[in-house]
């Protein structure tokens, strides 16, 4: 180990839908060692969470007993512990106060970090596993403004000194996959490399669109018809579309986004920033583990660092 590097004094668990991240934490809150598997929730046959558990991050508590934080979609139903959800404004010391303590088979104690809730006129919106992003955030100085989580079901996320005061998930990554799958939208459709201009065509008609969405989807089997963009990057244009359909809708009434900070992998976070700055946003990106910034800000208030 880098003598450079402070003694381990946490373990920071990221365990969502499809992956599983572990980290090894300094006390300054830096990342000593890392590790990343494919044994997403949805992936572990029969639950068997313990069993992935001792496999990956044993090999740390073999060498000494640490603390361990986990979020994520493993505190779901369809997880290992099911914690509640805390409403807002939510900070690290409201998750630090609401851990759920689990003790395992070899008397170690996880600490689950809970989701986070909140109320529209339409209804309920609920994450697990963002919020604890968020709070790691704050530990970067990204603690005030907008920010947007692309994936699947993409957040976006008002923050003020370091709270979350509200958010609202968007299915677009869903919607576009099943329109691609299951869809006459998709049979048009040809593999080939990402086409900036067609997903920035895209990106305009979806920010132009209002509420047109519905009809102008029906385009993105119309233009390539009739030759109007080439059939591999089809794709990119209904990408596009929904992408920027969801910038209008997310940013209509904030009255000054300022710069609009991106949480998420880079190939996704690429294009929402190519759709933020066509809407005329500034945007910066944050760092891949800031997961694990947030698990050492809740730790930290939780008293669980000595």
């Amino acid at each position: 180990m880098n003598s450079a590097v402070s003694e381990p004094a946490l373990i920071g668990i990221d365990w969502g839908t499809s992956s599983f991240r572990a980290f090894l934490i300094g006390a300054e809150g830096e990342v000593i060692v890392r590790v990343w598997s494919p044994d997403g929730i949805m992936q572990v046959a029969g639950q068997g969470f313990e069993a992935v558990f001792d496999r990956l991050v044993g090999p740390w508590l073999a060498q000494a007993k640490l603390p361990i934080l986990a979020s994520g979609m493993i505190t779901s139903r369809n997880g290992w512990v099911e914690t509640p959800y805390a409403e807002m404004p939510l900070g690290a010391s409201d998750l630090a106060q609401a851990l759920v303590p689990h003790e395992v088979a070899s008397g170690t104690f996880i600490h689950f970090v809970t989701g986070a809730s909140t109320e529209h006129a339409g209804g309920p919106d609920v994450m697990r596993g963002e919020e604890t992003q968020i709070i790691g955030a704050s530990a970067l100085g990204l603690n005030e403004g907008t920010f947007v989580m692309p994936g699947t079901h993409s957040k976006w996320v008002q923050a003020t000194d370091g709270k979350i005061k509200d958010f609202s998930t968007y299915m677009t990554g869903e919607v576009f996959a099943v329109l691609k799958e299951h869809t006459i939208l998709g049979t048009l459709m040809e593999d080939g490399d990402f086409s900036e201009e067609s997903f920035e065509m895209g990106v305009t008609a979806g920010l132009d669109g209002g509420s047109n969405l519905l009809h102008n989807l029906f385009h993105v089997r119309t233009l390539p018809l009739m030759g109007k963009i080439p059939k591999a990057t089809t794709a990119d244009y209904m990408s596009g579309l929904l992408i920027g359909a969801e910038v209008a809708a997310t940013t209509r009434d904030i009255e000054d986004a300022g710069t609009i900070t991106i949480v998420g992998r880079h190939d996704l976070s690429d294009r929402y920033e190519s759709a933020l700055r066509t809407a005329g946003f500034k945007s910066r990106r944050a760092p891949d583990d800031i997961v694990a910034k947030g698990h050492f800000l809740i730790a930290r208030a939780a008293g669980l660092l000595g």
